[in-house]
């Protein structure tokens, strides 16, 4: 019998009902395309670079990794986001699905967050070699997966707003706003930064930081944003927020109970 997404959620389900879905975008390519070491060796750092500079069709080839990091483009690092969720309330006990390709760094790189949060679920956890074989080399497919796990989950939080972030966070709108907590990732590098300088310290006090840094940011209906004012062209049209991200107002039409 084909194994199928609902199948999977299933089996997660089994395992403990509810759970996270954290779209981890810690792989490779998102980490050279953006030019993001921060945490790195000399050597994963080299290995991106020279990644980045063999891509014919990335066009932007220097990156300033530190500028990078403190606007808030970079992805969240598995650590990261371990004190993240750790801080937002979330228990150990707590069951994370990681919706993403290969982790850069491996297993030692995931062990930042599992040793925080211990109930980490793969596909590959979850499914068998032989149901997973007609997925292998075809990564639009496997994407498909973590997407339909994804919309299922009971809180989705991405660590990049990426396009499948963007749109997993307009169906779950459309779906009756279910939980969706995207990262202030900007804000989040001051705090670990002042973390890592011994300004602060993880407990009770950081924790309600980051829990009112986000309390807007967890997926209540709004109106989508428009383009910023006095832009024109298509640079306006950068400005504004996706359709696929915030359908709201046009196309949920009546009040949905958030899951």
């Amino acid at each position: 019998m084909t194994m199928t997404p609902q199948k999977l959620v299933e089996r997660l389900r089994s395992q403990g009902g509810r759970y996270i879905a954290l779209h981890l975008r810690y792989e490779k390519d998102m980490l050279s395309f953006t030019g993001c070491t921060y945490g790195l060796t000399e050597a994963e750092s080299e290995e991106l670079r020279i990644m980045r500079e063999n891509t014919n069709h990335w066009k932007v080839k220097k990156i300033n990794s530190t500028e990078q990091r403190v606007g808030g483009f970079c992805p969240l690092t598995p650590k990261e986001m371990g004190i993240f969720l750790e801080s937002l309330g979330y228990p150990p006990i707590t069951t994370i699905y990681i919706a993403s390709g290969e982790i850069y760094g491996g297993e030692a790189r995931l062990s930042e967050l599992k040793s925080r949060f211990p109930n980490i679920i793969s596909k590959e956890a979850l499914a068998t070699a032989e149901e997973l074989e007609p997925f292998a080399n075809h990564g639009s497919q496997t994407a498909a997966l973590d997407y339909i796990i994804s919309i299922e989950s009971n809180v989705f939080v991405p660590s990049h707003s990426g396009n499948m972030a963007r749109a997993v966070e307009g169906h779950r709108r459309f779906l009756g706003h279910r939980r969706t907590i995207n990262p202030d990732r900007k804000g989040l590098v001051e705090l670990f930064d002042k973390l890592e300088s011994g300004k602060l310290k993880l407990g009770s006090s950081f924790s309600r930081l980051v829990q009112e840094m986000h309390k807007n940011r967890q997926g209540a209906p709004r109106k989508r944003n428009g383009p910023l004012p006095g832009i024109k062209g298509r640079a306006r049209l950068r400005t504004e927020e996706s359709f696929y991200e915030n359908p709201f107002p046009e196309c949920i039409c009546r009040s949905k109970k958030a899951f």
